[in-house]
């Protein structure tokens, strides 16, 4: 028979996560209208200053869209000043006049998006920082939406983001410890803290995003893999303390009650002694039980087969190469 000596619950356990480290703002800059790129004046790795230029567009098409609406403004704006006069002097009706001020109005807006989309001509950079990645090349016809440029702002902290099982992450709160390990950092362990925990699931996987603020070194990179620690808090009880042992030494569980097969090292030798505890649930491979004594070991494998009283033989755990015995 195998056996094993009870251990005290997980009240402190540890879980990992891996995840890519990156600045908690990087923006994915684009244009706003369409046009050919007639500029980019960055690369991977420059850095940039808020209100840099990154990039430019041939403002052609959208300069002639605002002379046109310019002059369309104008006359609108001189109808509208007839209207009057001829209103003033009983030549026409009221609704005429309401007509002139609503096409200079529109007129107007129409003028005011064009300057707009003209001072999207060109690409600034919203933040101090560093480009990440140069997405498109002098030349090329980019599009509404379309990523040209990714900065970094390097003010923002280095954060981690990571998938987690959903019951890993109930034990985990917001503040916690972590340990960080990143491979271009070798046999060094950086800290951080949980920042935030995602309120939902991944619909396939069932994992919920960590965030980890990382403590910046002049050596993290954005996009680097990084493997974090994270220390699970036991929940709160009320009830006594549960001591974990192997799922297969729990015999006949059923609601808060159980049953194991403890050691009892008496007289007449090593017996297996039939022994009521209280069952609190499995966690992982293990199960909870209290009402076992300090250094009980009780039988695991093999537990199906050994009735109450029997007497049994354990062999020295180190001759198997670990801790269980027979």
């Amino acid at each position: 028979m195998e056996a094993v000596a009870v251990s005290a619950p997980r009240a402190a356990g540890g879980v990992t996560a891996t995840g890519t480290l990156e600045r908690r703002r990087e923006m994915a800059l684009s244009f706003r209208i369409a046009g050919v790129l007639t500029r980019v004046a960055v690369e991977a790795g420059d850095p940039v200053r808020a209100g840099q230029v990154l990039a430019t567009i041939d403002p052609a098409a959208v300069d002639a869209r605002q002379q046109a609406s310019s002059a369309d403004l104008d006359k609108a704006r001189r109808e509208l000043d007839r209207a009057r006069t001829l209103y003033a002097k009983g030549y026409v009706a009221k609704a005429r006049l309401d007509d002139a001020e609503s096409a200079v109005r529109s007129a107007s807006a129409a003028y005011g998006a064009a300057a707009f989309d003209r001072r999207w001509a060109q690409l600034v950079s919203p933040a101090s920082g560093v480009v990440l990645e140069r997405r498109a090349q002098a030349g090329e016809v980019v599009q509404p939406g379309q990523a040209v440029v990714s900065v970094a702002d390097l003010n923002s902290p280095l954060v981690l983001r990571a998938p987690l099982p959903d019951r890993d992450v109930a034990g985990i709160g917001v503040g916690a410890p972590v340990e960080v390990t990143v491979d271009a950092l070798p046999g060094q362990v950086l800290a951080g803290r949980v920042t935030r925990l995602g309120q939902s699931a991944d619909a396939r996987t069932g994992a919920v995003t960590v965030e980890i603020e990382v403590a910046a070194r002049p050596e993290l990179r954005s996009g680097q893999i990084a493997t974090a620690r994270l220390a699970r808090r036991a929940p709160a009880s009320p009830g006594p303390a549960f001591a974990r042992v192997p799922a297969e030494a729990v015999l006949e569980a059923s609601g808060g009650q159980a049953a194991v097969l403890r050691l009892d090292n008496g007289p007449g030798g090593m017996r297996a002694r039939r022994t009521p505890v209280r069952f609190g649930g499995f966690d992982g491979d293990d199960a909870l039980v209290a009402g076992l004594p300090d250094g009980a070991r009780v039988i695991t494998a093999g537990a199906g087969f050994v009735s109450d009283g029997d007497r049994v033989t354990v062999t020295d755990p180190k001759a198997l190469g670990g801790k269980s015995g027979r």
